[in-house]
């Protein structure tokens, strides 16, 4: 565990797939104070005549003192430099569901937001991953006969659980208590993992907690429903609900889909749209190998959000895994040009949360962002997009808001014009 005493902010990321690190000492409280500042391959240590921050930092990374280099000082950020480290990854995935011993089990689906129970003691003997979008086109290309699964939607048996990009399907059927959607729904038909089921415009087949009225998901015939992965918590029906900060839970989900498709689809843009088909946020993913350490004095003066819980306090001085990730918001008729651009780029994935969670994920984006060095927050090169990173488009805006990013290059007209930079915590912790 990571610990530091309240004094000089410290800032550093470490990449663990490269072994190097950014450094920076934020100014002291009073301009032009000496500073003596010592490196050691498992501490820092910041002295000025007004206090004193130490930083310790986790057994499975060392600093090498001996590689310091780039040293420069930033105005209204302190001093940058960059060193060699050595870093062995011991984090895990949590993965939404373990499909070799979860399905042996019964399991209990919660409302994240309020604990309530939406499907007690339900035994899945199969977990499946729906296939990816367009995979009707791509069945009519190789089979020689008609489509023999046209118009056939993929429905989830009984004892069945199918995994979509953001979102399970499961049935209903034998259910005794089930929610109940506003409205009945309609006729609809199946074409992909992403776009599962088209419903007609108009209708309202929202399903709802009981409890505390939050979005959980959509009806998508009389038996299936599919619920947002954002919005539930899936646990052995022998545990008990686990009480998980709702902003943690959140930017944990959104990371892991955003890594998992990036790797499974090589694909790092990404747009957030809400179940009414608007889209609320461009993200662009950077890299997903970053971790992040920062004393006590480096999240003091932030802005507080009061729909978020503040984490801050509790984590401002541990380690924590993270994804990269600009971002841009589209609120408020914001980058309308931009946003209908990506919609139409094929490349560009599309991840479908509660219209709400959108705005949740906004709000988190632009507090992390506010926790980055002030350097960090803007990025004015044409090779990144939408978190902390290095090289992006000019005038590329870094909005905090860690989830954990690898380098990618903005291409053509698809860049991002003053993307905010952020970080989004991810879905594992370090083994510590």
């Amino acid at each position: 565990m990571a610990a530091a005493a309240a004094g000089t902010p410290v800032f550093l990321e470490v990449r663990t797939q490269l072994r190097s690190a950014l450094l920076i000492l934020g100014e002291p409280k009073e301009g032009g104070t000496p500073m003596d500042i010592s490196i050691t391959p498992s501490s820092l240590q910041v002295k000025t005549p007004a206090d004193c921050t130490e930083l310790r930092l986790p057994a499975e990374v060392r600093l090498v003192p001996s590689s310091c280099r780039g040293l420069q000082y930033v105005a209204g950020d302190g001093l940058h430099l960059r060193l060699q480290v050595w870093a062995e990854s011991n984090a895990k995935l949590i993965s939404m569901f373990n499909q070799s011993s979860q399905a042996r089990e019964c399991c209990t689906f919660y409302c994240q937001s309020c604990g309530e129970v939406v499907i007690r003691d339900r035994k899945l003997l199969r977990v499946l991953p729906l296939p990816s979008e367009n995979w009707g086109a791509l069945v009519g290309e190789w089979c020689c006969h008609p489509d023999p699964f046209a118009n056939k939607p993929l429905h989830p048996q009984e004892n069945d659980c199918f995994i979509g990009d953001s979102f399970f399907l499961v049935n209903l059927r034998s259910d005794l208590w089930q929610p109940r959607p506003e409205l009945a729904p309609v006729e609809t038909h199946c074409l992909s993992s992403e776009n599962h089921f088209k419903l007609k415009p108009k209708a309202n087949t929202k399903v709802i907690c009981k409890r505390c009225k939050v979005m959980l998901g959509e009806t998508m015939s009389s038996e299936t429903t599919k619920f947002y992965m954002t919005e539930i918590i899936i646990q052995p029906s022998e545990r008990n609900f686990p009480i998980i900060p709702r902003s943690q839970f959140v930017q944990s989900v959104i990371a892991q889909c955003l890594v998992e498709l990036s790797t499974a689809r090589s694909t790092f843009r990404f747009t957030i749209q809400g179940h009414d088909g608007k889209v609320y946020i461009l993200l662009w993913l950077l890299n997903s190998d970053s971790l992040v350490i920062e004393s006590l004095g480096s999240s003091r003066g932030i802005t507080k959000f009061p729909l978020l819980e503040d984490i801050l306090k509790a984590d401002s001085s541990s380690a924590w895994n993270a994804v990269k990730v600009l971002y841009q918001p589209c609120v408020k008729s914001r980058n309308e040009k931009l946003s209908s651009a990506w919609e139409s780029d094929i490349s560009i994935h599309a991840l479908t949360l509660p219209s709400a969670t959108c705005l949740e994920l906004l709000l988190i984006l632009s507090r992390n962002n506010a926790t980055l060095p002030p350097s960090l927050r803007y990025m004015n090169s044409f090779q990144r997009m939408e978190s902390i990173s290095q090289d992006l488009p000019s005038s590329y805006k870094e909005g905090s808001g860690m989830i954990g990013v690898e380098s990618c290059v903005a291409l053509g007209s698809s860049s991002l014009r003053d993307p905010d930079h952020s970080f989004m915590r991810r879905p594992w912790q370090m083994d510590r």
